[in-house]
């Protein structure tokens, strides 16, 4: 099991970062991720493989004026 912004999460220990994303329905291009306590650079999300125990924040920018 995962954390993915305080929430258990199962079945991505051995996913890219890039496939929960993609699983979660996430924009990445409005985001950015820490993989325990990490930020995680957007070229990296397709490599960086998630273990049991992982604790993940995933932070949406939002735009305005």
């Amino acid at each position: 099991m995962i954390r993915v912004n305080g929430e258990n999460q199962t079945n991505y220990e051995q996913k890219s970062i890039q496939e929960l994303l993609t699983a979660l329905h996430y924009d990445t291009a409005r985001i950015a991720v820490e993989k325990n306590g990490e930020i995680i650079p957007k070229s990296q999300y397709a490599t960086s493989i998630l273990n049991e125990n992982d604790v993940l924040e995933i932070v949406t920018f939002v735009g305005g004026g």
